[in-house]
């Protein structure tokens, strides 16, 4: 039978199951595109605006990305992905299950297994979303950082903080999912605050992922690092802990994941260079200010393609801080870190963020060259006398 007539066949029962109710959902799967990052497809049915409709949720490695597509183009859409691009496509509904996937020299094979107890599909599209940080009555430190009452129920003036907890955790969770197991014993968020973000994390390893890891917030200000040991105790994480201090002066001597939000020009190289001089597997910042390379960038005046731009203030401000990020991740690559540099909202009314992240790997004199090289030519183009981390590590000379 050919792959067409199969293909067919399989588009009739998808057709069928959504117009009989009974669909549940579709999942797509070993991708062998060349779409970067991309795992995974979901599609659900669902009814927006008294249309029914197909949702998709591409699944990449670091975000998710929804589209709504009418019945007839979603079905066209399946065809097209499972001909070419993923090797495996199950179909759920309430009266079986139905995979189809790519068997020997590339030809279909339908299998389908008998039915399991599902509920009835929800087809409701603006669902509430299941947040990985869910308030509570027995969640003592969102009532103690002021976001929840003694019912556990969300202020309406916290929401945004909520929200923005959450997001940090879903953002984090594939990170620390992908570390090697039981690796993840030592953490360190340098420049917590008033610990928000902090608490979150350890309420996350510890209670959700069920994790025994250390934890602990590096912050400045004496009054909130009192205050956030206080509010520790009183929700017995015995495993978390605020010290008082500068990200420069803290001294560690293993760290599995680093996290540095918000940390002030200078004070990101002093929290990356204390991340790989203790070994981090896992260093993720999100930079500011970045005054530092911007001086160097006005005093250096060097004359190149895009000193046109550079004559305009905000110009010059973005520029400096893609070069000093720029040259952050590369040496993160220097020492055997696979970079990432994504967007990070941090919440409803800030700005949007860059989020640069190092996942620890092997160190290669190839890349260490080819970094330094890099590194030496950003710095003549720009007029760059030092970067701020490079000199940390001796690599100016």
């Amino acid at each position: 039978m050919s792959n067409q007539i199969l293909l067919d066949q399989f588009l009739l029962k998808l057709t069928n199951s959504i117009k009989e109710d009974i669909f549940v959902k579709l999942s797509l799967g070993n991708y062998q595109g060349n779409e970067k990052e991309l795992k995974n497809i979901y599609v659900r049915s669902v009814v927006i605006k008294r249309n029914d409709m197909l949702s998709f949720t591409y699944r990449y490695k670091t975000r998710d990305i929804f589209k709504n597509y009418s019945i007839e183009d979603g079905i066209r859409q399946i065809a097209h992905l499972v001909s070419h691009d993923f090797k495996i496509c199950t179909l759920f509904t309430t009266a079986g299950e139905f995979i189809m996937e790519h068997g020997k020299k590339d030809t279909f094979v339908i299998r389908e297994v008998a039915a399991k107890v599902v509920a009835a599909p929800d087809r409701s599209h603006n669902k509430e979303k299941k947040r990985l940080i869910q308030p509570g009555i027995d969640k003592s430190y969102l009532q103690d950082l002021g976001i929840t009452d003694r019912k556990g129920e969300v202020f309406k003036n916290a929401q945004d903080k909520y929200k923005q907890i959450n997001q940090y955790i879903e953002l984090l969770s594939p990170m620390v999912k992908e570390l090697p197991p039981d690796s993840l014993k030592s953490v360190v968020d340098m420049g917590s605050g008033k610990g928000y973000l902090t608490f979150a994390l350890y309420d996350y390893l510890h209670h959700v992922l069920g994790l025994e890891t250390k934890v602990t917030g590096v912050e400045y200000r004496e009054d909130l690092v009192s205050l956030c040991n206080q509010i520790s105790a009183k929700a017995a994480f015995n495993n978390l802990n605020f010290v008082e201090g500068s990200i420069q002066d803290f001294t560690m001597d293993s760290i599995d994941l680093l996290i540095a939000l918000h940390a002030c020009d200078t004070a990101t190289d002093d929290a990356i260079y204390k991340g790989i001089k203790a070994g981090a597997r896992l260093i993720v910042v999100a930079p500011c200010c970045h005054k530092q390379i911007r001086k160097e960038i006005v005093k250096g005046k060097q004359k190149n393609e895009l000193d046109f731009l550079l004559k305009y203030g905000i110009f010059l401000e973005r520029q400096a801080e893609m070069v000093t990020d720029g040259i952050r991740t590369l040496i993160l690559e220097y020492f055997g870190y696979k970079t990432k540099v994504m967007e990070f909202i941090s919440d409803a009314h800030t700005p949007k963020n860059v989020l640069v992240i190092g996942v620890k790997g092997k160190e290669t004199e190839a890349v260490k060259s080819a970094a330094l090289k890099k590194i030496r030519e950003t710095k003549a183009y720009f007029g760059i006398g030092h970067h701020h981390l490079e000199r940390l590590f001796g690599l100016d000379t």
